[in-house]
């Protein structure tokens, strides 16, 4: 079996990159079909409007909003093939972009992505999650390859909430374990090969990143500035989670997260923060005593849940927590790149547990 490693064709990073965005299009033709996060348009818009003032490109913007699914997937991607767009371009959070990858994919078109949050590893990979349009999980869609520009402008990152800086950071620490597990198991990554060593080497340089500028990063976020330690994060949210994941393999932690779309009371929780507390449950599971402290701790230092209660779900339905955990051990879950068999019961234990463990860190920390 090979080993594969992918990554975008190009990865840009810096305060204020966005106004010079045309610098980085060469071979994307003149014609760029925008699908823009309908939060962030009123002011991306002038800044690319300020960027390509005077020059012979056509920028044609849609809106958007909802989920990323199918249906709104091939609105677009027809829109672009109408419209005789030469590249798409995705602008602003996790959905939008994936809406955008797929609308690339199936217009056979070069796939440009813009961050304006650092909230979750989308960015950069080479597939999207699809949902139906009721917010449970569909699917992963698999793209032929990754973004061909990833452009993450670190003035218009950090300017948003530091709760999504934190989400992107959960999503980031699950990386190091997952991969870690899939090397321990002998499975297969994201791309369906096995993982290079460079790989799980960036998903174990999330974790060091994390812990040693992560609250950093939060704070400078919360006191309106962009320093050294906010570009780390960024990066490690972006583009080294994403690598990790991709093509380090996922495990239990995302696996048990698609179970979580099966409770209604956690659709619109941020991906981030289940993806934390299910890393915790994924812990347990492995019985890494020591692993489970050091996530009890930082996540409680940044915050990110360590319990339901956390997750804005202390009254949990135990019946929907069980169903979840059978939802997460459905064949094709990456809960099966553990080295070791996983049923639904364990889950389901599991989360229960590591609640319990998240109850009592709280108690003893006085939160």
């Amino acid at each position: 079996m090979s080993k594969v490693l992918k990554s975008p064709g190009k990865y840009v990073q810096g305060q204020n990159v966005l106004g010079t965005f045309d610098q980085y299009l060469q071979g994307m033709g003149k014609r760029l079909l925008i699908i823009v996060d309908a939060f962030v348009d009123t002011f991306v818009h002038p800044v690319l409007d300020g960027c390509f003032y005077g020059k012979d490109y056509t920028l044609l913007y849609e809106k958007f909003e909802g989920e990323c699914c199918q249906t709104r997937i091939d609105q677009l991607a027809s829109l672009a093939k109408a419209q005789a767009c030469t590249a798409v371009v995705g602008i602003g959070g996790g959905k939008t972009l994936d809406t955008a990858k797929g609308a690339a994919y199936y217009a056979g078109l070069p796939m440009i992505i813009v961050p304006t949050i650092a909230s979750s590893d989308a960015p950069c990979s080479s597939c999207s999650v699809i949902y139906h349009e009721n917010g449970t999980f569909d699917r992963y869609l698999f793209l032929d390859s990754s973004p061909d520009i990833v452009l993450a402008d670190t003035a218009i990152i950090s300017k948003a909430p530091s709760r999504l800086l934190v989400a992107g950071m959960g999503d980031a620490m699950a990386t190091w374990f997952e991969a870690r597990a899939c090397r321990a198991s002998g499975k297969n990554n994201q791309v369906n090969a096995r993982p290079t060593r460079a790989a799980t080497g960036l998903a174990r340089l999330c974790w060091e990143n994390l812990k040693r500028d992560g609250l950093n990063a939060k704070m400078a976020v919360d006191a309106g500035i962009c320093n050294e330690a906010v570009e780390v994060i960024v990066e490690t949210n972006t583009y080294l989670s994403t690598i990790g994941f991709e093509s380090g393999g996922l495990a239990s932690a995302h696996g048990i997260q698609k179970g979580f779309t099966h409770i209604p009371a956690l659709h619109r929780q941020l991906h981030g923060f289940n993806v934390a507390f299910c890393t915790l449950a994924q812990l347990v599971l492995e019985d890494a005593s020591e692993d489970i402290s050091e996530v009890l701790s930082f996540s409680h230092s940044v915050g990110l849940p360590i319990c339901f209660e956390d997750l804005g779900y202390g009254e949990i339905d135990q019946d929907l927590v069980r169903k979840a955990a059978r939802q997460a051990c459905v064949p094709t879950s990456t809960v099966h790149n553990m080295p070791f068999a996983v049923t639904g019961d364990m889950v389901y234990q599991a989360l229960i547990s590591a609640d319990a463990y998240g109850r009592a860190y709280r108690a003893r920390a006085g939160a």
